[in-house]
């Protein structure tokens, strides 16, 4: 199992930029995993915003963030970001990262849309001023 602590939330002014960091400890050295992030604002429903396996260069994200986000996996293996730009009042929302050690390739993406993982962080809260 997994266990994931996400960071780097805060505060910002429409039209600017944050980046989430995502830890995932729990992991075989040099293991290949399935990551994403997802999001839930205050009376709504959690949503997807992007995700990919580690061992593809294939990405899934929502349209919603598409042009503004990015997400990578950092020099040390086990840290995961979404990198946000141009940020807009919609999309404050508690972030947080999932990931599941034996979703692969497209079937991650298909997770990465649904949600359907086993391993949550604690969320970071994401604030955008308008």
């Amino acid at each position: 199992t997994q266990v994931l602590e996400e960071s780097g939330g805060g505060s910002v002014q429409a039209g600017g930029s944050l980046r989430l960091s995502c830890r995932v400890s729990g992991l075989a050295i040099n293991a290949e995993y399935c990551v994403a992030w997802f999001r839930q604002a205050p009376g709504k429903e959690r949503e997807s915003v992007a995700g990919f396996y580690t061992g593809s260069d294939k990405i899934y994200s929502h349209d919603s963030v598409k042009g503004r986000f990015t997400v990578s996996q950092g020099s040390a293996k086990n840290i995961i970001y979404l990198e946000m730009t141009n940020l807009k009042p919609e999309d404050s929302a508690m972030y947080y990262c999932a990931a599941h050690a034996q979703y692969r390739d497209l079937y991650c993406l298909l997770k990465a849309r649904t949600g359907d993982f086993l391993s949550w962080g604690q969320g970071t809260n994401v604030t955008v001023a308008s």
